[in-house]
């Protein structure tokens, strides 16, 4: 059965974002830590560099080595949107949850503005890869009992406020780490299974 994996970054106080979703203060180190981490990132998550960026990274053709799918809230696809890139993942399967945006805006990319959970549950059961939840808190929160893993890249700095990682009901959930790995410019990423 495939699996639901949040990948996401976020602040040591948990948040994913600024208030106004602002991404651009999370420190990536010197020109050569920032190299190092990007190849390692690219080297093992391919499919999350989104499609207008691949060939600059020499991924044109790299397959997707865990995700085959990705979902993201509005508020992660917006920006793309906003600037012209209306499938930003054309490399996968892509689905934005939004109740909003009214129409496909491109024919490789699925509006759903019904209830998640029956989305992931249904693209759970079909053959292929894992599921990649992109973003948002929002959205994360809502489909927090289908999460199965979490890959969280951890960067140190403070937002004080913003977007938080899981938006939702108060829902203690347990996971239990299975590995981590730092990098020179402090970055840790941290993977996490369900318990």
């Amino acid at each position: 059965m495939r699996k639901l994996v949040y990948y996401v970054a976020v602040t040591i106080d948990g948040y994913i974002a600024g208030p106004g979703g602002e991404f651009d203060f999370f420190p990536t180190g010197d020109g050569e830590q920032a190299a190092v981490y990007a190849a390692w990132a690219n080297a093992r998550y391919p499919e999350t560099v989104p499609t207008f960026m691949r060939p600059a990274h020499g991924l044109t053709d790299a397959p997707n080595l865990h995700f085959d799918t990705v979902l993201m809230g509005l508020g992660t696809y917006r920006p793309g949107l906003d600037a012209g890139i209306t499938s930003p993942y054309a490399h996968l399967r892509q689905y934005v949850v939004s109740t909003t945006l009214k129409q496909d805006p491109d024919a490789g990319v699925t509006v759903v503005d019904s209830d998640p959970l029956t989305l992931v549950r249904d693209l759970k059961r079909e053959e292929g890869q894992d599921i990649w939840l992109c973003g948002g808190g929002r959205l994360a929160g809502a489909l927090l009992p289908e999460i199965d893993e979490l890959i969280v890249k951890s960067y140190p700095v403070v937002a004080g406020s913003g977007i938080s990682m899981f938006d939702g009901e108060f829902d203690p959930t347990l996971f239990k780490v299975t590995d981590r790995r730092s990098f020179a410019n402090d970055v840790t990423i941290t993977w996490f299974t369900r318990r």
